[in-house]
């Protein structure tokens, strides 16, 4: 087994079981952003619903609306008691649930503009001043002036400053009512409606302007840019949007836009009685005249009260068609209805701000709900973007997508005839709830133990694969270190057992036999002290003892180990240091210095400087410090916390110069570890150090 095949194997296998686990969190988070992203769609389909409930109660509202109601007066009751009243639509300043409404308007056949706030005679009579009549006709020329401005009614100022270049019926609706203008005849005509217009009708000039409101709807697709926004001008298109689609949001509401419009139902035209007072020549009477007032008059006048009771009054059958909406090219909000009366033809609607009629009618329903902090709502009318409003929120969550798309939610679009504005929901946001959090940290706690079980996995094949490695290097270590002392044993004594050596030469054989016997007996002692040691069938006999007393007995050792070598020991120590005493084994730490000046002499074989250094001091924080210092080429620092490991060996097994089995400095370690001590080493200039401390006792 080598390290490159490990790693093969472990990445095998950690892929395996990684590539599962990855799939199982994505899918298990993905649901629940599925299930997170149709909560919130679910939301932005209530919320749609109930903009459209709003939308739906003012159309509602509006669609009632009699045609009577668009002008200054009408009339309540039976025929037989008939009493004249001021529209609802004519009070002053408007007053309407309608947001942004600059106000009602009518245009008749001919093309002429009329509106229910602007009485057309007796405005005296009616308790308006003139101060408040000129700022009803300043209303009616704003109103003009963007219908002008749109080409759907003539401009007629009604500013006027001098009386004789004033209208008739503006000049009779400023003077004072006169009671014999009430001409009491009644008269009732009832005429059926024609709503088709034949070609001869559509050339007339005098429809052209009530035809461009049949163009309305093709023409507002280019009013977008005369549209005036805060905050959203130059959007551009939905299309620009690039709305990403991540979870089919888009199929789903393309479906469910099919199955509305097979459901939807479409409006009727409706047919009315509406009851008019003639106006043509005659003058109303007051509207607002109370009980007393007419008692005081029919006092004064008796023929009063019957002559106004008699106010000639017209009914008509009338159609009015649904109502319709577009944007017109001054980017006003248009909400109109034809009505068809005596073969004649009327439009009848209102102008809207567009900023103030959404804003009122949308983003508070948008704002208080919970679906703002998270999403984006866009309004588009025929699909250009009107108006954005922004999450409240910062970007949590962006769906997947190389170009930064959102997220596109929910898309609707309003009851008719709004039909053009639709609504556009896109996440800034999805927050996936509490078990997301489990989730990921679930995913982290196995991405952790597989990580740190591929790499404890892998660090202890790595050290296995090592170990074997040294195993056999000591074992051939261990081989040569046995075969090469015993060969010269046996060579030297052979020779002695044959007589082939004189006198002079049987000391020297008989050193190096007694000097090689000892070598094989420490390599043989390391060994098995080291086994035992590996196996904890070993402790420390320990003494107290003092310094002086183990320098003395450990003296004759050193010296002898050191006296075939060539090399000399230098053994110092401090006074304070001889009288520490130390709890100890004192054949432990023979051993330890044994191998220490050993592996010194091994490695400075080849110094200049022959000398073996071992010196004892006591340090500063009451510890006692021996040294073991050669002159030698030292140790490479990469190899300093290696070189204390079992069978490590800083030379190449086939190309080492020194003998040694790797395993003196990892017993010297062992040893001194065992003794409460510490081992460490250090680079001199030139040589190395090996520095051992231990406690002193007392």
């Amino acid at each position: 087994m080598s390290l490159r095949r490990l790693r093969i194997l472990l990445l095998l296998f950690f892929v395996a079981l990684a590539a599962p686990t990855i799939v199982l969190v994505y899918q298990a988070y993905g649901q629940l952003k599925w299930e997170a992203f149709h909560q919130h769609q679910q939301l932005a389909r209530e919320m749609a619903l109930r903009i459209d409930t709003r939308f739906n109660d003012l159309i509602a509202r509006e669609e009632s609306r009699s045609f009577s109601d668009y002008s200054f007066l009408n009339v309540t009751g039976s025929e037989g008691s008939s009493f004249l009243q001021r529209s609802p639509l004519s009070g002053f300043p408007l007053e309407s649930d309608i947001p942004g409404l600059v106000g009602y308007f009518q245009v008749d056949a001919q093309n002429q503009l009329a509106t229910p706030i602007v009485p057309q005679s007796n405005a005296t009579g009616y308790g308006i001043s003139a101060i408040e009549f000129d700022q009803r006709v300043a209303l009616e020329n704003r109103i003009r002036d963007i219908l002008d401005q749109n080409r759907l009614v003539k401009k007629t100022d009604k500013s006027f400053d001098d009386a004789a270049a004033m209208p008739q019926s503006i000049a009779r609706a400023m003077e004072p009512a006169s009671g014999s203008e009430y001409e009491v005849e009644a008269e009732e005509s009832v005429e059926s409606n024609q709503p088709a217009l034949s070609p001869a009708e559509i050339a007339d000039s005098s429809l052209q302007g009530q035809l461009v409101f049949d163009q309305l709807k093709s023409k507002s697709k280019n009013n977008m840019s005369n549209f005036e926004s805060d905050s959203s001008a130059g959007l551009g298109r939905v299309d620009d949007l690039k709305l990403g689609d991540n979870y089919g949001a888009a199929a789903q509401q393309t479906e469910k836009l099919s199955e509305q419009k097979e459901r939807k139902v479409v409006k009727q035209s409706r047919r009315e009685m509406a009851v008019l007072p003639q106006t043509l020549d005659e003058e109303m009477a007051p509207v607002d005249m109370d009980e007393q007032r007419l008692a005081k008059d029919e006092r004064e006048d008796p023929g009063l009260l019957e002559r106004q009771q008699a106010v000639r009054i017209q009914t008509f059958e009338t159609e009015v068609d649904p109502l319709e909406f577009s944007l017109l090219d001054s980017g006003h909000f248009v909400l109109f209805r034809r009505v068809w009366r005596d073969g004649d033809r009327f439009v009848q609607g209102m102008l809207l701000e567009p900023q103030v009629f959404v804003d009122r009618l949308i983003a508070p329903v948008f704002r208080e709900s919970v679906l703002s902090s998270m999403s984006d709502l866009v309004l588009a009318y025929q699909g250009d973007v009107i108006k954005v409003y922004n999450a409240r929120y910062a970007r949590d969550y962006v769906p997947a997508s190389t170009t930064g798309e959102n997220e596109l939610l929910y898309t609707s679009r309003l009851v008719a005839p709004f039909g053009d504005i639709e609504l556009i929901f896109s996440l800034a946001r999805l927050p996936v709830g509490a078990g997301s959090k489990v989730i990921v940290w679930v995913a982290i706690i196995i991405g952790i133990v597989l990580l740190s079980g591929f790499f404890m996995l892998y660090r202890l094949g790595a050290r296995q694969i090592a170990l074997g490695q040294q195993q056999q290097d000591f074992v051939s270590a261990v081989s040569h270190e046995l075969k090469t002392p015993l060969t010269s044993i046996r060579m030297y004594g052979e020779m002695l057992r044959e007589g082939w050596a004189d006198e002079t030469r049987k000391k020297s054989y008989y050193d190096f036999i007694f000097n090689e016997s000892e070598r094989l007996s420490r390599l043989i002692n390391n060994v098995l002290h080291l086994a035992r040691m590996t196996r904890n069938e070993q402790k420390p006999d320990r003494k107290e003892v003092s310094v002086e007393e183990l320098l003395a007995e450990l003296r004759p050792k050193l010296d002898s180990q050191l006296e075939s070598t060539g090399f000399s020991l230098e053994l110092e120590c401090a006074d304070q240091a001889r009288t520490a005493k130390l709890s100890i084994d004192s054949d432990w730490l023979t051993q330890v210095l044994i191998n220490l000046i050993d592996n010194a002499v091994k490695f400075s074989a080849s110094a200049e400087l022959k000398t073996v250094q071992l010196h004892c001091r006591l340090l500063q924080d009451g510890r006692l410090q021996f040294s073991v210092r050669d002159y030698g080429p030292g140790v490479a620092k990469d190899q300093m916390k290696k070189i204390f490991k079992l069978f490590y060996r800083s030379e190449n097994e086939l190309t080492r110069e020194t003998v040694g089995t790797g395993i003196g400095l990892a017993l010297v370690h062992q040893l001194v570890v065992g003794m409460d001590g510490e081992v460490d080493v250090v680079n001199c200039e030139p040589g190395v150090e090996f520095r051992i401390r231990f406690p002193v006792v007392g």
